[in-house]
């Protein structure tokens, strides 16, 4: 097979990041486009085509006519109602191990799913394969700078997304001067930091006298291939508005989603990004 990269692409900012940076690195690309996770319509400026979640065989079928070599998911895929699905002949034959991979987990069924691509010969690989530009360095990215109050409470959030991520709830939490504000479960980073703009004021901070943090980090049970912690502007902008002061990732193992844009919008609003090493 070729050196052809093939992109199952769920729904924001990441896949398109991806694909984007694939491509300046001279890769040829293919994006298989989820029909109902995916709106956008980036993927018409590279060779691609529309499946949906219950046609497996219809992918395979795609990324080996493109001669694609490697294979990764990235961006959201929402849980489906598997009575639901449209199913081609490949989906009637996973379905009940993948009702069972369901069951046990979201990293459980993205394991089995990077599985049945590698059982079709592919390579399945990560974001960080694949696009390492993307990956969140150590250190601030714009000019601001944590103080030993946020680093106290990112000390406290990395513990609390531990704790959580080993019984497969998030990837994120949001400490405030010791007190955790919020932590992520199935409604995703940006339901949860709307959450805590719902809190009473003197629990958290605001716009204009900004606190706490956000920490975003991979779960210890997951794998790099299938979901690593990702940002983008728009976290940012949700953090400012929830009244954070900034926001932590794992360094080497979370994303960002246009660095030089991230960076001047965390500048624009006051707001810290750090990569840092638990």
């Amino acid at each position: 097979m070729s050196n052809t990269l093939g992109i199952i692409a769920g729904g924001g900012d990441l896949p398109r990041a991806v694909a984007e940076s694939a491509r300046e690195a001279g890769r040829g690309v293919f994006v298989v486009a989820l029909r109902g996770c995916m709106t956008e319509e980036w993927a018409s400026g590279f060779a691609h085509e529309w499946v949906s979640l219950g046609e497996p065989g219809r992918a395979f079928k795609a990324l080996k006519g493109a001669s694609v070599g490697d294979v990764l998911l990235a961006g959201r895929v929402d849980r489906p109602k598997f009575s639901e699905l449209r199913l081609d002949a490949k989906g009637v034959m996973v379905l009940p191990k993948v009702v069972a991979a369901a069951r046990k987990g979201d990293d459980a069924l993205l394991r089995f799913m990077v599985g049945l691509f590698e059982q079709e010969g592919f390579r399945a690989v990560s974001v960080a394969d694949a696009a390492p530009g993307l990956i969140c360095g150590e250190g601030a990215l714009g000019r601001l700078t944590p103080n030993d109050d946020h680093r106290a409470d990112i000390a406290q959030a990395f513990g609390v997304v531990r704790a959580l991520g080993a019984l497969d709830v998030g990837q994120a939490a949001a400490v405030c001067e010791g007190l955790t504000l919020a932590v992520e479960a199935a409604e995703g980073t940006d339901a949860m930091i709307a959450r805590i703009g719902t809190l009473r004021p003197n629990l958290r901070g605001t716009p204009d006298a900004k606190r706490g943090v956000l920490v975003k980090a991979l779960k210890p049970t997951q794998d790099a291939k299938t979901d690593m912690p990702v940002i983008g502007v728009s976290t940012v902008r949700n953090a400012c508005a929830a009244g954070l002061a900034g926001i932590a990732l794992e360094a080497g193992k979370s994303l960002i989603v246009d660095k030089r844009a991230v960076a001047a919008e965390a500048d624009k609003l006051g707001l810290f990004v750090v990569g840092v090493v638990p």
